[in-house]
């Protein structure tokens, strides 16, 4: 099976074409090296894929007939992202979920509560009373 093919079918990309897009970018390796979309996959053969600063690695274990489910995807690809890797994936997040500053992005349940207070002004009550 072709390497932009089994990452769309096991979900590490959303499209394949933008799995082989990738794969021209270089940023998808097969046994330590650079791979073209079109290169196949055989059992057992690792995948690194590049997203931002994190390698992820897969470990093919079958070839899907089509895009899976994402709950089938453990008896088709194991992960066998490293260690550091994944350290590092959590330093990101923790990053990113403490840098937020209040007013960027979506509300939190609390403000958007606190928003809704603020705003709960009931304007029909006002305007059919002024007619008396």
């Amino acid at each position: 099976m072709r390497v932009d093919k089994y990452l769309w079918c096991i979900r590490v990309y959303k499209t394949r074409s933008l799995a082989s897009s990738q794969c021209k970018l270089e940023k998808v390796w097969l046994n330590g090296e650079f791979t073209k979309a079109s290169r196949e996959v055989k059992l057992n053969d690792v995948i690194t894929v590049r997203k931002g600063p994190i390698l992820f690695s897969y470990q093919a274990l079958a070839f899907p007939r089509a895009r899976l489910g994402a709950k089938l995807v453990p008896a088709h690809a194991k992960d066998v992202t490293a260690a550091e890797e994944m350290a590092k994936l959590e330093l990101i997040k923790l990053q990113f979920k403490n840098d937020r500053r209040k007013g960027l992005g979506r509300p939190t349940k609390k403000e958007r509560r606190d928003l809704d207070d603020y705003t709960d002004f009931d304007f029909e009550d006002e305007w059919l009373n002024e007619g008396e």
